[in-house]
């Protein structure tokens, strides 16, 4: 029925149907106002982050409180359980504390001369090797230029030199960085071959007793105080048959550590990265030796990814992923005291966020077509672990997971009239995220530093390299209603804490941006498991032959 109405002689018409759509219109739209999202977010966020959890190592009484807290909630929203009656899957680690550091001693092979480096100030070194006692003896020094093996990109800095059982110093980031030139690597972008990581692996690979990185706050992304608290204490490795090879001794030396090094051996730090960016470099013996030591204790244990799902009503055995990592660093022995990492952003937030959508999903009937996953997984700052032993050991295999979203250090500034999206147009997932910001009135943005290598260092990558579409994003620093004068002072204050004991809930968190990326994340699961379709890689990844063989045998 249509009602008419007269007022100031003007005749209004509104058609009852019109009216109806529009209602409709209003509901669908209703999920992307900022509004709160769910009423046990804050909660999970503040008890995560409390002093009782102890900064949430992977191996310690924080992990137990912290994998039960998980289970209990999952248990109670209703989640099915990962096996049998048990949420948690266990990931087997060896935990390795190095003690009695003595200094890094250079000894010059002409001049005799000796320089020593200090452990934290201008070196931290650490080894993945399980003995009691670990000792670099006047070990012959090589500068390797970038590290790198990558036939793809015609690069190779070990090329006509033997480094077995030698001492490989290398630049952290890659080519591209330092010179800018979008045709080397990928430009000012990282690849996986700036990651620490994979200078660690191939170091290893070419038989080298050590490496030492060279520490750059540019390059690296983030500065020395982060390489001090993040590899100095208790350190993690994947137990078992992991198949990553391994030196002796790998580290960081700090840029003044470097700088002098350098010049010792008749070339600055500057004409070293000169150097290693030119095509054809060709790595130097430095006329040097390295020598150092320190003890080793090392605990076998299993920490826990906590894994529950909804099944899907249609299509149980597809999968849709939710992940955050629940560890953090734990704590430490400092001169004032005990410091805990409480680890608010990084990552109680992530881990909160996937047990409020968790929440959302239960209490939306029917279920999904496809089955959604949510995974709390463990010892992510000790170089990915769980993550890639969920890649090796999955609930759903990667041949049928459509794809996940990785949440990892949410925005807790305020909401944003921007989504930063980090590994930009990497896949067709990226058109999910694009159409549910719109929604929100967003747009979406590359990330802000690709040199950064963010794309490889949060635990979407694993499932990345089995040929999973991962999204990884988060707000960028158009503030709604701020200038940039506050986006500059976030960012200082977001640095400031990064890895750090002040990393806590404070009177600057806006807990309404938050909501803005809990509502964008739901919907976008939320599509997906309800299609039909297989989002790909697009055609210049490196991922896209791996999600083809997954399509291949998803066929069969």
């Amino acid at each position: 029925m249509n009602t008419i109405f007269r007022s100031r002689g003007i005749i209004v018409i509104i058609f009852t149907g019109m009216l109806l759509m529009l209602s409709e219109s209003c509901k669908n739209e209703s999920d992307y106002e900022i509004k709160p999202f769910s009423k046990n977010f804050r909660y999970y966020v503040e008890t995560l982050s409390s002093d009782e959890f102890e900064g949430r190592a992977p191996l310690s009484k924080g992990c137990v409180v912290t994998t039960e807290f998980i289970e209990k909630e999952f248990r109670r929203i209703g989640l099915k359980p990962y096996k049998e009656d048990s949420y948690l899957q266990p990931v087997p680690l060896v935990e390795i504390t190095g003690s009695n550091f003595s200094d890094l001693t250079i000894r010059n092979n002409k001049s005799k001369e000796i320089l020593l480096f200090g452990y934290l100030d201008e070196m931290v070194v650490g080894t993945t090797r399980l003995k009691e006692k670990i000792s670099l003896v006047n070990s012959g020094m090589v500068f390797a230029g970038y590290g790198i093996v990558a036939p793809e990109y015609d690069w190779n800095d070990y090329e006509g030199i033997d480094v077995k059982g030698k001492t490989v110093v290398v630049l952290v980031n890659d080519p591209g960085y330092y010179t800018g030139d979008e045709s080397l690597f990928r430009g000012k972008a990282m690849t996986y071959y700036g990651r620490w990581t994979y200078k660690y692996e191939e170091a290893a690979r070419q038989g080298a007793a050590a490496i030492l990185i060279v520490h750059e706050t540019g390059p690296a992304g983030y500065g020395w105080k982060v390489v001090r608290n993040s590899w100095s204490g208790k350190q993690y490795e994947l137990g078992g048959d992991n198949g990553k090879p391994s030196v002796e001794v790998q580290g960081w030396i700090h840029t003044s550590t470097a700088e002098m090094l350098f010049e010792k051996a008749g070339i600055s730090l500057k004409e070293a990265n000169e150097m290693a960016s030119r095509r054809g470099f060709k790595p130097v013996d430095i006329g040097m030796t390295a020598s150092l030591s320190f003890d080793v204790e090392f605990m076998h244990s299993d920490s826990y990814n906590v894994i529950g799902y909804i099944e899907g009503r249609k299509y149980p055995d597809e999968a849709v992923l939710y992940m955050a990592h629940w560890d953090h660093l734990g704590k430490a022995e400092t001169p004032e005291g005990v410091a805990i990492y409480n680890g608010a952003i990084d990552n109680a937030t992530g881990t909160a966020a996937i047990m409020a959508i968790a929440e959302k999903f239960a209490g939306k009937k029917p279920a999904p077509e496809r089955s959604v996953v949510f995974i709390a997984l463990t010892a992510e700052e000790s170089g990915l672990l769980g993550s890639l032993y969920y890649s090796l050991d999955p609930l759903f295999p990667p041949e049928t997971t459509a794809g996940g979203i990785n949440i990892d250090g949410l925005n807790v500034y305020g909401p944003t009239e921007d989504v930063s999206v980090v590994g930009y147009n990497m896949s067709e997932l990226q058109d999910y995220l694009s159409r549910h910001a719109e929604k929100q009135n967003r747009i979406l943005i590359p990330e802000k530093y690709p040199e950064r290598g963010g794309f490889y260092r949060s635990d979407h990558f694993n499932l990345v390299r089995v040929g999973v579409p991962m999204l990884y994003a988060n707000s960028g620093e158009d503030f709604t209603g701020r200038d940039e004068e506050y986006a500059k002072m976030i960012r200082q204050d977001r640095e400031a804490r990064y890895h750090s004991p002040d990393d806590v809930i404070n009177d600057m968190w806006d807990w309404t941006g938050l909501d803005q990326n809990l509502w964008l994340f739901y919907n976008v699961g939320k599509e997906l498991a309800n299609s039909r379709e297989w989002p790909e890689w697009n055609e210049d990844s490196e991922f896209r032959a791996v999600r083809e063989e997954s399509e291949n045998k998803r066929r069969r």
